[in-house]
């Protein structure tokens, strides 16, 4: 799902997803769909060839958790990168919420949350202890 229709000047985020993860690739598309700016590059972290080095990150990390990267190369995680995302496809509002003190506290734990589980969640990961790392889906590199 990467796209080279918008130039990397005007995009304000890289979105680093994962195209195995049903939940995930779900939220990207609808995202992607609303993108009609190409403020968005979108880039598969399943896809075979990804390289997480290119973004000082190593794999374990960026199956861990969203990333997203800021054009001046800044890497983003968590909720920061969904409330950069809506409001680039012009929906921050919906996200706006995530970031209030108390209530983004929550927005934070649930995504934590979500982004420990989410490989179980979605029938990915095989029973294991805490100390785990995700693993990518069976067929990717």
């Amino acid at each position: 799902m990467e796209t080279a229709s918008s130039p990397a000047s005007t995009r304000e985020l890289t979105f680093l997803y994962d195209g195995d993860c049903p939940l995930c690739l779900r939220e990207a598309e609808m995202l992607r769909r609303r993108d009609r700016r190409g403020a968005i590059e979108w880039i598969d972290i399943a896809a075979p060839g990804f390289d997480a080095g290119r973004y000082g990150l190593d794999d374990a990390t960026v199956m861990a958790r969203i990333h997203g990267v800021l054009p001046d190369g800044t890497v983003i995680e968590g909720m920061e990168v969904f409330r950069r995302a809506y409001a680039a496809v012009g929906l921050g509002w919906v996200m706006a919420p995530s970031g209030w003190p108390v209530v983004g506290s929550l927005f934070d734990a649930a995504y934590t949350w979500f982004a420990r589980n989410r490989l179980r969640l979605t029938g990915r990961e095989h029973a294991c202890t805490d100390a785990c790392e995700p693993t990518r889906a069976p067929g990717r590199p």
